[in-house]
């Protein structure tokens, strides 16, 4: 059995997910669905990334410690990804004591192999980043120096800091990134390899004074700092797979590491993470997915932008966290950002999950009880709508083998049209026997619903116990496979709903 190991970012809790947040996790948790659905040992990792000055804060202004504020926010995110039906193998935190030990043995593998330094360092910071901008990085806003992504002054600091020789990774990063198909899409690769041939590469940070940031992992030999929050949270890749103890496990699975990430973490996810590992003496993960933002009024959803959606509207929108999944994951998109727009997924749900899937389930379900008491046995289907059903089986397994999730699921709802039409050209409820046409109708709704498996979980099991069949493995081949249909129930899975500005 082939391993997918498929990991989100791991996100900051100092306010509760959003939709941003949803965007990025909907897409993994699709693909682990995809994964597992067709046959791979899977092990699908997100967590919260706790530590730093950020959090620090936040809980300050609260009057918590920071780990009763994390712990606290870790139930969160568990419940709203549960909203959202995750299916998650492993939800890490930074603050787990695995996880601690994890970091503190790689930055002294890293410092005992003359990579780590200490130094004096001054520049401008971003404690929304977490991050040092260079000149050529950060943006001049009436002539102050301002962070590109939150659009706030960033904060001139000097301090003495551990290094870590990242400079002397550019050679290997050039050819890996040059060489290796591990960044997805492969023009973020080239966006990359083009800084570092512009730019060269400088040594970077990777400590925090205690005097400024207290709350992270202790610099193992020396207590005055604290590890940098990036180089902690990187690490959770490979905690999670019980790197230090078990290296069986990490070794079956890292060989098929996924990460998905947004494209704003790009140069953490590659440059830095990638010197990490090699520094490390770890090969790179087998795939970098790099997803566009979801904007809303023109800028990436952010919390301290604050132009985030709420989960919680939008699952009170659409009355299921499968239709929160499917029109999030049919605008998803990995070259171009998607500006999120009600008007845009109210029109997607009611005409692809409302009309078109829903109400083929309905009326094919009414019909079955009506005219075969819901008995349909196993009838040769006419040849043309198999060559089509076993095209459109082809389509969505290339698009999903090549995460493109929004073709995938328009792929699964031509499948379902193809019902509807096949339906109103051979009107079977004019015949007084219609089993053929109703054995070719739940053909094609058998295997609309498997390939929406992976985006509407729920919708797809309930069709699946009301018609009398499985969820099963679509790559196998499931056209005509099914000796009989019983049919119990002709389920409402989408009510359509009027479009709210």
């Amino acid at each position: 059995m082939d391993t997918f190991y498929i990991t989100t970012p791991i996100y900051y809790p100092n306010a509760p997910p959003h939709i941003g947040h949803a965007y990025t996790t909907i897409f993994a948790d699709v693909l682990a669905r995809y994964k597992r659905l067709t046959g791979n040992n899977v092990l699908f990792l997100t967590g919260n990334d706790e530590h730093g000055l950020k959090i620090q804060k936040v809980a300050e202004k609260q009057g918590k410690t920071p780990k009763e504020f994390t712990d606290e926010m870790a139930e969160l995110f568990k419940k709203y990804w549960l909203s959202l039906d995750i299916n998650y193998d492993h939800f890490i935190r930074t603050t787990d004591d695995y996880h601690e030990r994890t970091v503190k043995e790689a930055f002294n593998y890293i410092y005992k192999k003359g990579l780590i330094y200490k130094a004096k360092y001054a520049g401008f910071y971003c404690v929304e980043c977490e991050k040092y901008y260079s000149p050529e990085e950060y943006v001049e806003v009436d002539g102050k120096p301002h962070c590109p992504l939150h659009n706030k002054p960033l904060e001139y600091m000097e301090e003495e800091t551990y290094y870590f020789k990242l400079s002397e990774f550019e050679k290997y990063l050039l050819d890996v990134l040059s060489n290796k198909d591990i960044v997805y899409p492969r023009s973020y690769a080239d966006e990359v390899l083009s800084k570092i041939n512009k730019e060269g590469l400088r040594d970077i940070s990777i400590a925090r004074p205690v005097e400024r940031v207290w709350w992270g992992i202790p610099v193992p030999f020396d207590e005055k700092y604290v590890i940098y929050v990036w180089f902690d949270a990187l690490l959770n890749y490979l905690s999670a797979l019980d790197y230090l103890n078990n290296r069986d496990k990490f070794n079956k699975y890292w060989s098929n590491a996924h990460h998905v990430i947004g494209k704003d973490i790009l140069w953490f996810h590659t440059v830095v993470w990638f010197s990490i590992l090699r520094a490390l003496d770890i090969d790179p993960p087998r795939k970098v997915i790099v997803h566009a933002f979801l904007t809303s009024k023109g800028a990436k959803m952010s919390k301290s932008v604050g132009n985030v959606v709420p989960i919680e509207e939008l699952l009170s929108r659409y009355g299921s966290p499968d239709a929160v999944r499917y029109v999030l994951m049919r605008i998803f998109n990995m070259d171009k950002d998607s500006e999120f727009d009600f008007e845009l997924l109210d029109n997607i749900y009611n005409s692809e999950l409302a009309d078109t899937y829903g109400n083929l389930v309905r009326r094919a379900g009414v019909l079955a009880q009506k005219k075969t008491d819901g008995k349909i046995y196993r009838r040769n289907i006419d040849s043309k709508i198999r060559d089509e059903l076993e095209n459109k089986l082809k389509s969505y397994i290339d698009a999903m083998e090549n995460y493109e999730v929004s073709k995938a699921a328009s792929i699964a709802i031509d499948t379902a049209r193809l019902g509807n039409q096949y339906l109103n050209d051979t009107k079977p409820w004019e015949k007084k026997d219609p089993s053929k046409e109703l054995y070719t109708v739940l053909e094609t709704i058998r295997l609309a619903t498997i390939l929406l498996y992976p985006f509407t979980p729920r919708a797809s099991d309930l069709v699946a116990k009301a018609f009398g069949f499985t969820i099963e493995n679509p790559s196998k081949g499931v056209v005509e496979s099914i000796e009989r249909y019983n049919v119990l129930s002709a389920p409402i899975l989408f009510k359509k709903i009027m479009s709210k500005k």
